[in-house]
């Protein structure tokens, strides 16, 4: 049996055990969605190095050989105080690293959540996990809306549950359709009007909401300047899909 050592940027195709070559850490994140796992990574960069909880992130789909998954267990999960999981597909899709996780969690006494994937609910995955359910939940809001803040918001509340002190709020919903503009929250049209030059064109940028979601905007950022240099006005709009009814109804509203 080979076992080889995980590269940057790569993913196992399951023909052989991986060691992700991580050390122990109080939280545990583990996402078959890359873009979540940075986002995560951002925000506890926002964080100090001391006085908070250490974190760990690893991308499912280099633990799918179940050697793999004994070597994660052994450890990483083993010595975590809280085990995050989002499982897009259910425990069908990740039957043994989700059995393995949950039993070693329940052994050692860590806490542990089975999040979806997606934003539908699964009550087998919720079975699996030891933690409450408005607990379960809140963590899920977080990640099923996204975003800088709520990313914040979730390192926040998941070191609150393991007992750290620390200042939360409630995961902000995030709208189908909106606007975005740089270094903004709550941007409403006046918002972005504000940084306009009167009698110049207006230039709309549309982009998808799941840039905002995983907090990758540097791209459209850079365009939103770019238009400016050019002696443009911005509208940058983001949205789910164009074919989302209420999406294309914000956006002709906006327009």
């Amino acid at each position: 049996m080979h076992l080889l050592a995980a590269q940057p940027g790569g993913v196992s195709d399951g023909s052989e055990a991986v060691d992700l070559g991580q050390t122990p850490g109080d939280i545990v994140v583990i996402s078959a969605a890359d873009t979540e796992l940075t986002l995560l990574a951002q925000a506890r960069a926002e964080r100090p190095e001391v006085g908070v909880p250490s974190m760990r992130l690893a991308n499912m789909m280099h633990l799918t050989h179940n050697m793999s998954v004994d070597l994660y267990v052994e450890d990483i999960i083993a010595h975590a105080k809280l085990v995050v999981l989002r499982i897009l597909g259910g425990r069908g899709y990740w039957p043994y690293g989700c059995d393995e996780i949950a039993a070693v969690c329940a052994r050692e006494g860590i806490s542990v959540a089975f999040l979806p994937g997606d934003d539908q609910p699964d009550a087998e995955l919720a079975a699996l996990s030891t933690l409450d359910a408005d607990a379960q939940h809140r963590l899920w809001q977080y990640l099923v809306h996204g975003g800088p803040e709520n990313a914040l918001d979730f390192l926040d509340y998941a070191a609150g549950l393991i007992g750290f002190e620390t200042n939360w709020q409630e995961p902000r919903p995030l709208v189908r359709a909106g606007l975005h503009w740089p270094g903004a929250t709550d941007v409403d049209l006046a918002r972005v009007q504000s940084n306009w030059i009167e009698g110049r064109p207006v230039a709309a940028l549309v982009f998808y909401r799941a840039l905002v979601q995983a907090g990758n905007l540097w791209a459209v950022e850079a365009v939103i300047e770019g238009l400016a240099e050019a002696g443009l006005n911005p509208l940058p709009v983001f949205v789910a899909s164009l074919k989302d009814q209420v999406a294309a109804a914000t956006l002709g509203t906006i327009m």
